[in-house]
């Protein structure tokens, strides 16, 4: 099969001619129809995720069609349309049988703990309890970014900020992450403030439902503006970035017994941000973590989607080809372009 292969963290990824994966005995192997190129795949690049062994191909956010069936699959047979959380459960511990898979204590992570989906074939493995069927209505493109940007985005404003209709929502970072945010919870129907320091991104948040933006770039005190436009402070703030200084001014926004959810990944120099404790004492504030979304909880999302309540096809940006995927991954650490980047080419 083709696949971007890198052998050293931080060297340019080349494009490969690798052996064909083979489903084990409770997994299949996918026929790869669309990847997301997300900067979780910049930060296994370059390093920050200790679980990878090289050589690697990265790619963890992905939609196909099932090509081979391992002989314990009960659930799939080849040509099922499908798509997999990026956290993948292992189906024995005690977080996968209280069904919170998104934390399993043995998980695997396609693009990270083994071969990724930039290829045209990709194994994944206890399929019948982490595969996600997908409707005829939904395409690959829109699909592929279900898994990790649009699913995490869900789970973090829906199941672990708790969000309400008519709440304040500050999302901070509007890239793929954040503007997901954004169109789900304007669509339970909080009032969304967002916060990036580019006009294109906030325009598109604009569009998206938030009912005000705020420039990072031109406003020197972010939380005081968020403080000021929703009358007191978020109900519920999403860090969608990682970033120390989005982090500070997300816990900072809230009000009073307000909601922070850390969204983006905090890692290398990042991985210790400072934190205003003597506000969150005070004010009783909740700081909570997200980390994808398990596989059973995808019918409540896929249900707004089939629905016209949500519309992830709008958050698709680029359709790149496999080759153009070395270029869009070593250059995730600059932000640029609006909505996610996708290879539908291979």
């Amino acid at each position: 099969m083709k696949a971007v292969l890198f052998e050293s963290f931080g060297a340019r990824p080349v494009i490969a001619n690798l052996p064909d994966p083979s489903p084990d005995a409770d997994g299949v192997v996918l026929r790869v129809m669309a990847t997301g190129v997300c900067r979780s795949d910049w930060h296994g690049w370059m390093g920050h995720d200790p679980g990878i062994e090289l050589p690697h191909v990265p790619g963890h956010e992905l939609a196909g069609i099932i090509e081979a069936v391992g002989p314990n699959v009960s659930k799939w047979k080849v040509g099922d349309r499908v798509t997999v959380p990026f956290v993948c459960g292992c189906g024995t511990c005690s977080e996968c049988h209280s069904g919170n898979q998104q934390v399993c204590e043995d998980q695997t992570q396609p693009g990270f703990s083994h071969w990724g989906s930039f290829a045209e074939y990709v194994g994944l493995h206890q399929a019948d309890l982490n595969l996600v069927a997908l409707p005829e209505t939904v395409d690959f493109a829109t699909a592929a970014s279900l898994g990790c940007r649009f699913a995490t985005s869900f789970r973090a404003v829906v199941d672990q900020g708790r969000t309400a209709p008519g709440e304040w929502v500050a999302v901070h970072g509007c890239g793929g992450v954040g503007l997901s945010a954004i169109m789900i919870a304007n669509a339970i129907g909080a009032n969304v403030v967002a916060v990036d320091i580019d006009d294109a991104k906030l325009a598109l948040a604009k569009e998206l439902g938030a009912a005000v933006t705020i420039n990072g770039a031109t406003e020197p005190k972010v939380a005081k503006a968020v403080l000021q436009a929703t009358g007191g402070g978020a109900h519920v703030s999403i860090d969608a970035l990682g970033n120390p200084v989005t982090c500070f001014n997300s816990i900072s926004c809230l009000r009073r017994r307000g909601r922070h959810v850390q969204v983006g990944l905090m890692l290398a120099d990042h991985a210790k941000p400072q934190i205003p404790m003597s506000r969150v004492i005070a004010y009783e504030l909740e700081l909570r973590g997200s980390h994808g979304m398990q596989a059973h909880r995808y019918d409540a999302m896929l249900a707004m989607v089939q629905s016209g309540k949500l519309s992830p096809e709008r958050l698709v940006g680029r359709e790149i080809t496999l080759e153009d995927s070395i270029d869009a991954l070593i250059g995730m650490d600059r932000f640029e372009g609006v909505g996610a980047t996708v290879v539908t080419k291979f």
